[in-house]
């Protein structure tokens, strides 16, 4: 039997002045690496009084936090027991050279088949704050979803008051039956599909819904402190207003970027978007509690899920034996449904904090710009079929300068890339500019038809790229929250209507937009972003709207490798599933 191990005395003295040197000098604290293990498993979830067997990572929904720090290294292995493939989005993470480990199916990687696993490797780079991580493939994402929280490197500290405690908030979106179920028929009538049951808060749907009042957050507080939420859209398919009873949020960060703090009453998140908010509770006991509320914002024709998810903000009690009962609950006001001017005024208030530390870089001279529309559409129904779209025997369909964009299905398209074998894949000629231009937010063209392929965007490695968004009116102007993979980039303008090149590019913001991941195109409206093309890779983007995304509207940028050697996409991990 082999000895036990004693460390020497020498080793001892270099451990010890080890420890020393980081109690003394906590700045030479380097990274460290993360190890996570993520079981994708059934769960029996009883919620307004229906089971359902649902898929979750570790038993747990929401699913567990991911939490790290700015530099650290996260390696996540995914464990697939359920008979669905699976893949993991880390949503806002920006990736750099490690696109394997970017998640979305047929895109970066082919799933991962049952009893399977993947190994997800990448480091956080200059990234601080709220993100999520969620399936990416088919509508998964439902259940699959989870808090990412990067907290600043050791001895940093937040660029506001440190607050006394940090609660994530997810929104979610939950279904009486399987949304695989509800998906599957909608792509296979071309009509809308089933709207969920009810929004929920941490899980949790609240009292607003029938048998449910035992399934209602609380979120217990003490007066005259300051919290931090990380609140995360992980719905579905809508926008969220939030709101809390009689308090003020300020906004301190958008999409793991600080922004300059401004109070609001109410905030609107889209799906895929994170804000972080300091709530400055109340220097006393109230004698009420608070409801705090999410409901959609929406402005399209279909039908969605018109309800609000509620939890309860709860101050403690200042003696323990003094009577709770009987407080009041006050209620907060939310915007009406279709509120787009409350929306447009209150995205404007998002400013970069562009301080010394935190600078925008934003790019200042474009090498390319691109124009795309971005909305609905039709296809053809199939031979000897019933459709329900739109009109007479069409599909719903959705597009990105009307491409219905086509995934592969035996091979990821950056495989594909990586060893050489594009052809039959992907084509890399997709349109700079729509081909049959059209007046986008007026009466939309008697031919709605869309094509459908698979084409993709070639970019050379530090390209400065501009991209205007343009909402159109075919089956109505709808808000559409689109996000971009392996990036953040800075909306410098946005507008109603049509954009207008000769004049709107005066009016963009180059200062100090905000940087995010994902940014809501206004219904009948634009947004002008910008980025540095500084990340080799195909990188995934498309509305954050599950069904927009079903429908096709998505695409995909090709990133190539720089010349230096940490410009290059790296090899791909010997893991890497199979299709």
């Amino acid at each position: 039997m082999d000895s036990p191990h004693f460390p020497s005395f020498a080793s001892l003295r270099v451990l010890l002045f080890g420890f020393c040197v980081i109690t003394l000098f906590p700045e030479f604290v380097v990274s460290i690496t993360r190890h996570y293990t993520f079981n994708v498993e059934y769960l029996n979830v009883t919620r307004l009084c229906h089971t359902r067997n649902i898929l979750s990572v570790n038993g747990k929904f929401p699913g567990p936090r991911l939490v790290a720090r700015e530099g650290d290294r996260v390696v996540v292995k995914v464990v697939n027991q359920v008979s669905n493939n699976v893949s993991i989005h880390w949503h806002g993470i920006r990736q750099i050279t490690t696109g394997w480990a970017d998640g979305p199916a047929y895109v970066t990687q082919c799933p991962i088949q049952t009893n399977q696993s993947y190994t997800y490797n990448f480091t956080i780079v200059g990234q601080r704050g709220t993100l999520l991580w969620h399936a990416h493939i088919s509508w998964l994402r439902a259940t699959i979803y989870g808090p990412i929280i990067i907290l600043p490197k050791h001895n940093e500290s937040f660029p506001f008051e440190k607050p006394h405690k940090e609660i994530p908030i997810l929104f979610g979106e939950w279904f009486n039956v399987d949304p695989e179920a509800v998906i599957s028929q909608a792509l296979q009538t071309g009509g809308g599909p089933n709207v969920s049951d009810a929004y929920t808060i941490n899980g949790l749907p609240g009292p607003l819904y029938n048998c449910s009042s035992k399934d209602t957050y609380t979120l217990k507080v003490k007066p005259g402190k300051t919290y931090l939420l990380r609140l995360i859209n992980a719905a579905l398919n809508e926008e969220l207003f939030f709101s809390i009873a009689n308090h003020t949020l300020t906004v301190v960060e958008a999409d793991a970027r600080y922004t300059k703090p401004f109070d609001t009453d109410t905030l609107l998140i889209a799906p895929g978007q994170t804000t972080n908010v300091l709530l400055k509770t109340k220097p006393y006991f109230p004698n009420a509690t608070f409801q705090m509320s999410a409901r959609p914002y929406f402005t399209g024709r279909g039908t969605f899920d018109n309800s609000t998810t509620a939890g309860t903000l709860i101050y403690k009690q200042p003696l323990k034996n003094s009577s709770v009962k009987n407080l009041t609950l006050l209620k907060p006001t939310l915007p009406p449904i279709n509120a787009t001017s409350f929306v447009a005024n209150f995205t404007a208030k998002f400013r970069s904090l562009a301080s010394a530390k935190f600078p925008a870089k934003v790019p200042q001279k474009v090498d390319r710009k691109f124009f795309f529309t971005v909305g609905l559409g039709t296809s053809p129904c199939p031979k000897n079929t019933t459709c329900q779209g739109p009109s007479n025997n069409t599909k719903f369909a959705a597009s990105v300068n009307n491409i219905s964009f086509a995934l592969p299905s035996s091979v990821s398209i950056m495989q594909a890339y990586y060893s050489g074998q594009a052809n039959g894949v992907f084509k890399t000629d997709f349109p700079a500019t729509p081909l049959n231009p059209f007046n986008y937010t007026g009466t939309p063209p008697n031919n709605t038809m869309v094509t459908n392929d698979t084409k993709l965007v070639v970019l050379k490695f530090n390209t400065s790229v501009e991209v205007v968004l343009q909402d159109t009116s075919i089956l109505g102007a709808e808000s559409h929250p689109l996000h971009l993979h392996g990036y953040d980039f800075f909306i410098v303008g946005q507008g109603f209507g049509n954009y207008d090149p000769n004049n709107d590019p005066a009016k963009f913001n180059l200062i100090d937009p905000v940087e995010r991941n994902t940014v809501g195109v206004p219904a009948g409206g634009w947004i002008a972003f910008r980025f540095l093309a500084d990340n080799p890779g195909v990188w995934f983007m498309h509305c954050h709207l599950d069904l927009h995304t079903s429908w096709g509207l998505r695409m995909a940028w090709l990133v190539l490798d720089g010349p230096g050697p940490k410009q290059k996409l790296q090899p791909p991990p010997s893991d890497l599933p199979k299709c």
